[in-house]
């Protein structure tokens, strides 16, 4: 065996046991430990692996100010060869994932600062907060978040800043429940944040965003994720990225035959101009009034709304409407999914945890309505908690599905 084989292998059993002893590797390979010794120290080098007393253990997580890979090509050079090679190895691919399922997420992470108020501020008036919290945030990160706690394997990818918060987004996510993540650093902009108001009275949310770094990432940085999206079976996008990025990970996700769910938020027309590479889009009632021109009011007005964006290009929608549960459009299939009854605390991050949870049932096999219904249980529990990352497990889930 050839020794680039030999590394390829090893990474290959450290990515399904997580860790493994020199001596066992030893064995495996019939080579001395010596020989398995250098062999870990060079992918330790190479920052694949992290060594520890007696062996080593996968690396999943990484802050990169530089690209860990280049595709050497032009983008849509390797969209052409990435199609190509998926009409020759379709029925090879197609046969079998039989680990949980994988969810990739490219979206944003902010760092979240919230101010709690008695009520919204009127124009030009000022409150006293009565308390206020820095935490981890954004669109992105939150839904990788949900989707992990709703039981699928995330690899999340996002771009910071070289500033206070790199370490910040780092330290979170190393000790969140994310399988994995990629995130690149941005030598023009800092990390982006959010300035969040959460009214005590009702647990409304008011959010104004610097996107910041989330704005930066390259195409060959989309491209560098090729890996971790081809062992996916949905990509999860948002707009709090700029969009070349998006609409770049979205012809990727295409060309590689990953389903994709685009969560259109915050609004942009650009939306619009990418829906031919997605499988399904789930705006909320004030986005999908946007998209289609009619103001939602109702679910006879969601409706509406649902057949105009389909019109526009869309297979298949799903319309939030809060506490008035979700509206589904598949084909000429309409199904409404009740919302579940909750006491709201704070609806910041409860689209994040309806997206982050569909995404994670799609991907585990669920057909569209019960992932649908199990993303509503799963957000109606991330209402009932203080701050936007703050997210339900899997078995509180089920529990509030078996109570309908």
């Amino acid at each position: 065996m050839f020794l680039e084989e030999r590394r390829q292998q090893i990474l290959e059993y450290l990515d399904k046991h997580e860790r493994v002893k020199v001596e066992v590797l030893a064995c495996l390979f019939n080579v001395t430990r010596e020989t398995i010794r250098s062999d870990l120290n060079a992918l330790s080098a190479e920052k694949l692996i992290q060594r520890c007393h007696g062996g080593a253990r996968v690396c999943r997580r990484s802050l990169q100010s530089k690209l860990i890979t280049d595709t050497g090509d032009k983008f849509e050079v390797l969209l052409k060869r990435l199609q190509i090679q998926k009409r020759k190895h379709a029925v090879q691919q197609n046969k079998g994932k039989i680990m949980k399922g994988k969810v990739c997420i490219l979206g944003s992470f902010n760092v979240d600062i919230v101010a709690k108020v008695e009520r919204f501020p009127k124009g030009g008036e000022s409150l006293l907060a009565v308390g206020s919290t820095l935490g981890p945030g954004g669109k992105g990160a939150n839904q990788a978040t949900a989707g992990s706690r709703a039981g699928a394997k995330v690899h999340f990818v996002s771009k910071v800043g070289k500033d206070q918060f790199s370490q910040f987004a780092y330290d979170h996510l190393t000790s969140s429940e994310i399988h994995s993540f990629t995130l690149y650093q941005s030598d023009t902009e800092p990390t982006g944040n959010a300035i969040i108001y959460v009214s005590q009275e009702n647990g409304e949310n008011m959010i104004a965003i610097y996107s910041g770094a989330n704005t930066t990432i390259s195409e060959d940085e989309v491209a560098a994720i090729t890996p971790e999206l081809e062992d996916s079976d949905v990509l999860l996008v948002q707009l709090e990225n700029n969009f070349v990025a998006t609409l770049s990970a979205m012809k990727l996700a295409k060309a590689l035959g990953v389903k994709v769910i685009l969560n259109p938020a915050p609004f942009s027309n650009n939306a619009l101009d990418c829906l031919e590479y997605v499988d399904l889009i789930t705006p909320n009632e004030t986005e999908a009034s946007q998209l289609s021109g009619i103001e939602v009011q109702d679910l006879a007005s969601a409706k509406e709304a649902a057949r105009r964006i389909v019109s526009q290009g869309a297979k298949r929608v799903i319309i939030t409407m809060g506490s008035r549960g979700a509206l589904l459009l598949d084909g000429d299939q309409f199904q409404y999914i009740p919302a579940f009854p909750a006491m709201s605390v704070d609806t910041t991050g409860a689209g994040d945890a309806f997206n982050g949870a569909l995404a994670s049932s799609i991907a585990n096999g669920q057909t569209l309505v019960q992932a649908a219904t199990y993303a509503s249980a799963f957000a109606s529990l991330a209402v009932e908690r203080e701050g936007a990352s703050n997210m339900p497990d899997h078995e509180q889930v089920l529990a509030r599905l078996a109570q309908r």
